[in-house]
């Protein structure tokens, strides 16, 4: 039950004179806001009768969660938040495995403190490396970043296992360590692009900042918490490899399963090719428009280039000599004139080709004629002409509805991240 107290102070000095201030009242806390001069709000707890465990958990949400959490940020993040947890603590304690068998296999013999401290020299020297690797895959990682945060996770622990099992091999120790860390470096670089994607997606209230801080606040005490957790596997039942090669799988399958559950919770609201398709299958079937919490687990995170029937089978960033035959270029910028996109059906999929400056909006344009194209029963020859005229006045019409609804339930349809970087110009 609350109550709320409203009351104005004129006996306050003359910069704060005027101040509004009020009490709320609950059952079990009371507080009293006010206005300071500057805009702000002060908070003063006159009460607090609750039991020490519900105020340990709302000191525990302010310090690693976003101010006005849940309202603040997008369905799924308290999800993403737990796995994301896990997969810390499962990750910081397979480094210190690692970490301990590589200077076994190097011929010493470390403390597991002294196993926790060069793991971190490890893992930063090998950045440098996998950043020139990964120097030309900012684009597709732009437009998969699920992809490739579960790919950055997978190769941690492919070279994190060269690592735990190098002393299997300890005359191979210089090229098993050496292949271990390039893999890792990689995966580094890789889980630090497609972090902001992911942030962003549950951004809800303009707080992509404070979510960033609580994200990495979390992340470091179960960085801490899963060190601590190594150090006592590698003291005890992980003191020999035959116990590294029972513990270290399975901390990484508790990893990557992690990983998988917290891309699956993430809402992207940006429109590459799969999640286009997708919308646009499930408008052409119900009529409905999908948001991003409705697609989150349907997408396939590990193959997206999959072609969808009822989407028009639209494949995008073939080469223009490929996917437009030269003879056919006059006739398909005639049937699609002012657009930026064009559009070529085959016998299998149908190939489109985007425009230098074309927005996510353009490629729903194209999308949803190849899908009406797809959907018309007609014979191939006719769908080269007559039929994608038809379609494309149906595309039009649509639009109309499914643009503002698109952007209603939180679509960014400004860009297209096809992850390909190749686009034309048609003029």
């Amino acid at each position: 039950m609350h109550k709320n107290d409203f009351s104005q102070n004129n006996s306050l000095p003359e910069d704060v004179a005027g101040s509004v201030s009020w009490t709320e009242t609950s059952d079990t806390v009371s507080r009293r806001f006010r206005f300071q001069s500057d805009g702000q709000i002060s908070v003063k707890v006159l009460d607090d009768s609750r039991p020490v465990v519900h105020k340990m958990a709302e000191s525990f949400v302010n310090k690693f969660f976003p101010s006005g959490f849940p309202y603040s940020v997008n369905e799924g993040y308290l999800r993403y938040t737990q796995f994301r947890a896990l997969q810390h603590f499962s990750s910081a304690a397979l480094s210190v495995l690692s970490t301990q068998s590589l200077l076994y296999a190097a011929g010493l013999r470390p403390t597991p403190a002294q196993a926790t401290a060069v793991s971190w020299i490890l893992k930063d020297g090998m950045q440098h490396v996998g950043k020139l690797i990964c120097s030309n895959l900012g684009a597709q990682m732009d437009s998969e970043p699920k992809r490739w945060r579960i790919l950055a996770d997978v190769l941690y622990d492919l070279g994190t296992g060269l690592e735990i099992f190098s002393p299997l091999c300890p005359q191979l120790f210089l090229e098993t360590a050496g292949l271990g860390n390039f893999a890792k470096g990689m995966a580094v670089v890789a889980a630090r692009a497609t972090r902001l994607p992911i942030y962003s997606s549950f951004a809800k209230e303009g707080n992509l900042s404070d979510l960033f801080a609580k994200g990495e606040a979390i992340s470091t005490v179960f960085n801490v918490l899963g060190l601590g957790a190594g150090i006592q596997l590698v003291s005890t039942v992980c003191s020999s490899i035959q116990g590294k090669m029972v513990v270290g799988p399975l901390l990484s399958i508790i990893h990557v399963y992690s990983v998988c559950e917290e891309m699956r919770a993430a809402p992207v609201n940006t429109l590459n090719p799969q999640r286009t398709a997708m919308i646009v299958e499930d408008f052409i079937k119900t009529g409905k428009v999908s948001s991003p919490v409705d697609l989150r687990y349907k997408e396939d995170l590990l193959f997206p280039g999959r072609l969808i029937k009822d989407a028009g089978n639209v494949k995008v960033g073939r080469d223009f000599h490929k996917a437009i035959k030269p003879s056919r270029l006059a006739e398909l910028k005639e049937i699609f004139p002012d657009e930026k996109f064009l559009l070529s059906c085959g016998n299998t999929w149908t190939d489109m080709v985007l425009d230098h400056n074309a927005t996510g909006e353009d490629a729903l344009r194209g999308w949803l004629v190849a899908a009406y194209v797809s959907n018309m029963e007609k014979s191939v020859s006719e769908r080269n002409s007559r039929t994608l005229q038809e379609a494309y006045e149906k595309m039009k019409s649509a639009m109309a509805t499914l643009l503002p609804e698109l952007q209603a339930k939180g679509w960014h349809t400004d860009r297209f991240l096809d992850g390909t970087g190749k686009r034309f110009g048609f003029s």
